[in-house]
């Protein structure tokens, strides 16, 4: 595991926010505008609402690198905090959100910070750059894998489970000339992971 603590490296040198293999953590805290946190909160309501999950989930895939993102009001309604992880550089996780429709999402939310410029300003990077706070430990469950490797992952494993689901699978498992291949570590392996 490669998990960074301490005051060690960042993904980025020139950028804050730690590392963990492929992924790296962004974390940001503002202070609420006077007055706005429960506008704040409606908006955090809206933007969980179900009806609008396949319009932000397909706006995710576009990005493609967003492994997961939080939003949270605290210090009695004075702050608030963003924090995500995601794959690749810093420069382009920023550009990404102001190509897509979460780029709405993400000036709506910041609206009610103070001196927020929007996503899509030219000052958005420095504005972000003076509000983010490296974590002290970032630790992922699967460094290795990228956004991008873990949908391909699930892909196949659906449409391996569909393949096992066959009677034309079955039977070439059964078929006696197959015998060599079904019996290959490679090939139990493959069995054993789609049955566990």
């Amino acid at each position: 595991m490669t998990a960074t603590s301490g005051a060690a490296q960042s993904a980025h040198p020139e950028r804050p926010g730690r590392a963990d293999g492929v992924c790296s953590e962004f974390t940001v805290f503002t202070k609420i505008k006077p007055g706005h946190a429960e506008a704040l909160r409606e908006d955090l309501a809206t933007l969980a609402d179900p009806t609008g999950d396949e319009r932000v989930h397909a706006a995710l895939r576009q990005i493609g690198t967003l492994h997961d993102a939080r939003h949270v009001i605290f210090d009695n309604d004075t702050r608030f905090m963003f924090a995500s992880v995601f794959d690749g550089s810093w420069d382009t996780y920023i550009d990404d959100f102001a190509k897509t429709v979460v780029g709405d999402r993400f000036d709506k939310v910041f609206s009610h910070s103070e001196g927020f410029p929007g996503v899509r300003d030219p000052g958005a990077k420095e504005w972000f750059l003076a509000h983010q706070a490296p974590a002290g430990v970032f630790v992922s469950a699967y460094p290795d894998l990228t956004v991008q490797q873990i949908y391909k992952d699930h892909r196949v494993e659906e449409a391996f489970e569909e393949v096992l689901d066959t009677p034309e699978f079955r039977a070439v498992l059964d078929n006696p000339d197959n015998a060599e291949l079904v019996a290959t570590p490679a090939f139990q392996k493959l069995l054993e992971e789609a049955s566990a």
